[in-house]
């Protein structure tokens, strides 16, 4: 099965626009200049909002799979753990964050918040792999995943959309945007969306304990204050209820909880982004503030007081207050301004970035409530070359040194401070032969160090150091064999020192229970390789195929586990070997459309720490969608043939006191059933 599914994989890439030319005009927004992904020296997919509308999806992690060598976890209501190339968080248990990707909303970087990334009114989403240390920093060591909205003004169309469907879904959302004025333009958009999900409380008789309630809207205006002069400004706000209630002792759907966890965040967030031009070139001015009010929390027991006498009963909680605050000064160089003879581009710019994140735990093992105060900082500069030296081939060459320092303190007298200067950069050869584009690229990412907050915590491993990595990469971008077939290509090989890995301590209570200490550590070296392919073929003008095929290789060594075992060598966790995706898009008449989706993801470890895996998934989504004027009606499947599939695993103990806790067993979290639904959309 998984040889014809890579075999169907190779014939295909994500589906980014509905023609050979919209795909080379594809702006990306991740970069300093504005840039095309058919000329961008790295690897990235960009969804744009018809391949969003197709997958049906509500959030970020479902549009995660349609990108080669990307994966999630969930540990949450939400897959809003990312990891790319086989790095990247798992959960939140531990604080404070310390986050490999970047998740950015327009100019709001929420990295470490991705419960923040649901989707309405979305342009595209951008996924960059690989380190991009030089535009993102620190939080970007195996690259990002950028939400961008649609525009301002009367260009976009405004639109209003329903869904409905089975687990009570209900989805509403709407936008409008234009002109106020001759200058000034807005755009307004919310979503509210809810779900009661797939999981069912046998013992409080609900079936909504697992469910989904998230509300959200977008304003936005665009002061064109003179002919010189712009000032963008942005506001999202967030208000997202979920429940948490996704562990049974049987692995099925069917829970036992008495106090059903939650996994809550309210989020108001600002932004302010000033462009001035001058005869030197481009000056942006960029300023952001957010506020999070985060409480995550579940039922560890699982069960409910009684259950069993060896049974015990406990609720982890934790409630975290999150302001964020960054400035960004940019100046980007004027045709007329270039360097070396006129070979040139320049881009210089420093960033400011401060957190002050509070954190309040109760747990019902603690003597009282835990409380932390962590506030980071981080203050960089940057700039980047374009050098023309040749019709055909441009260097590329980036710098950033970003110094990150943090205070943290909590009531149990831990207190420590780190100020840490580190280096990235990028260089890359980029070559333009007809339609086709190559590049070849070094690139070097960083991660700040961080400290293991729990009491349990040994002093020995109570810090772990800051990592870096280089990234070897080459790409092919361009038609193969013929204008209807264009593919986007790269082979990487990443070293890693210092990896940062995920483990955790598993300690028996007096009553027989399992506890558990997060540390994360590092390993001597990791090592990431791998190859990825994206593939569009326009068979007819009614009928396009897209798809992807990632491989990857990830390993670390060198790393002594809490419990004392030495490895040697082992794979990453949450680094599938194989992933793809294909996708069909057939318009039957000219109203009447058909997709259909399919995801595939090979065995994978779930973490560090433990040697359960994830298997071999293979899952199919549908649409079929009627089109007449400013009307699309669409009947769609998620999960078409029901599979049972896994999204998040523990290991290496025991939580059931049915059999007084002596054999060790796996723990899944289940990923949706079968979701069935119609969805109404009007633009005008």
């Amino acid at each position: 099965m998984k040889k014809s599914i890579l075999t169907l994989a190779l014939l295909a890439s994500p589906a980014f626009a509905e023609s050979q030319e919209d795909i080379e005009r594809i702006t990306v927004t991740g970069d300093f200049r504005q840039t095309t992904l058919a000329q961008l020296s790295a690897s990235a997919s960009v969804i744009d909002v018809q391949r969003v509308d197709s997958r049906q999806t509500n959030h970020i992690d479902g549009m995660l799979n349609i990108a080669p060598n990307v994966n999630f976890a969930t540990g949450a209501s939400r897959g809003r753990f990312v990891q790319i190339r086989g790095i990247g968080e798992r959960s939140q248990f531990a604080e404070p964050i310390n986050p490999s990707v970047s998740f950015l909303v327009d100019d709001f970087d929420f990295s470490g918040l991705a419960a923040a990334g649901v989707l309405f009114d979305i342009q595209q989403v951008e996924v960059y792999r690989g380190p991009q240390a030089t535009v993102f920093g620190t939080g970007a060591l195996a690259g990002a995943v950028k939400l961008v909205s649609q525009p301002t003004g009367d260009d976009t169309d405004s639109h209003i959309s329903m869904s409905a469907g089975n687990t009570s879904l209900f989805r509403v959302e709407g936008a409008h945007g234009g002109m106020l004025s001759d200058t000034l333009g807005f755009r307004a958009a919310f979503v509210h969306n809810t779900s009661d999900g797939f999981m069912e409380n046998d013992f409080l008789d609900r079936d909504d304990t697992n469910g989904i309630d998230e509300d959200a809207a977008h304003l936005a205006f665009d002061w064109q204050a003179s002919d010189d002069t712009s000032v963008a400004i942005n506001y999202r706000w967030y208000d997202i209820d979920n429940g948490y209630d996704a562990f049974s002792l049987d692995n099925d759907r069917h829970t036992l909880s008495d106090e059903p966890g939650f996994d809550r965040q309210q989020t108001h967030a600002v932004s302010a982004h000033v462009y001035h031009n001058t005869d030197a070139g481009l000056i942006e001015v960029i300023l952001t503030h957010a506020s999070h009010n985060i409480e995550y929390g579940y039922d560890e027991d699982w069960t409910y007081t009684g259950f069993h006498p060896w049974g015990y009963t406990s609720f982890d909680a934790y409630y975290r207050d999150v302001d964020q605050q960054t400035a960004e000064l940019r100046f980007t160089s004027a045709p007329s301004q270039r360097l070396f003879n006129d070979s040139t581009d320049w881009v210089i710019g420093a960033r400011f970035n401060q957190s002050e994140q509070d954190l309040l735990r109760q747990y019902t093992y603690n003597d009282g409530d835990f409380i932390s105060e962590f506030k980071p900082t981080t203050t960089a500069v940057y700039g980047q070359l374009d050098t023309q030296l040749s019709d055909k081939l441009i260097l590329t060459s980036a710098l950033r040194v970003e110094n990150y320092a943090y205070d943290y303190n909590d009531n149990a007298s831990v207190v420590f401070d780190d100020d840490t200067t580190m280096v990235g950069g990028k260089l890359a050869l980029s070559y333009q032969l007809g339609e086709r584009f190559l590049y070849a690229s070094v690139s070097r990412g960083y991660k700040g160090a961080g400290i293991n907050y729990d009491e349990e915590v040994s002093e020995s491993r109570r810090f772990f150091d800051a990592e870096y990595n280089l990234n070897y990469e080459i790409g092919f971008k361009g038609h193969l064999f013929t204008p209807e077939l264009t593919a986007r290509a790269a082979i990487f090989y990443m070293d890693r020192e210092n990896t940062q890995i995920s483990d955790y301590d598993v300690q028996t209570r007096e009553d027989g229970s399992a506890a558990f200490v997060d540390i994360i550590a590092n390993a001597d070296v990791g090592t990431n390789k791998g190859a990825e392919l994206e593939l569009t073929w326009q068979v007819s003008e009614a009928w396009i195929l897209s798809g992807s095929l990632g491989y990857l290789n990830a390993t670390f060594e060198g790393y002594e586990t809490a419990d004392g075992n030495y490895v040697q060598r082992q794979q990453q966790a949450q680094a599938p070997r194989y992933t793809a995706n294909l996708f069909s898009e057939w318009w039957i008449t000219d109203h009447l459309v058909w997709q259909i989706d399919m995801d595939f993801k090979d065995e994978y470890r779930f973490s560090d720490g433990h040697d359960e895996t994830s298997p071999a998934t293979t899952l199919y989504n549908t649409d079929i969608s009627w089109v007449a004027g400013n009307w699309r009606t669409s009947l769609w499947v998620k999960n078409l043939f029901d599979k049972t599939y896994y999204t998040r695993g523990f290991g290496g103990f025991s939580n059931d006191p049915r059999d007084e806790y002596a054999f060790p067993e796996p723990y899944y979290q289940l990923g949706d059933g079968r979701q069935f639904g119609v969805t109404a959309r009007f633009q005008f």
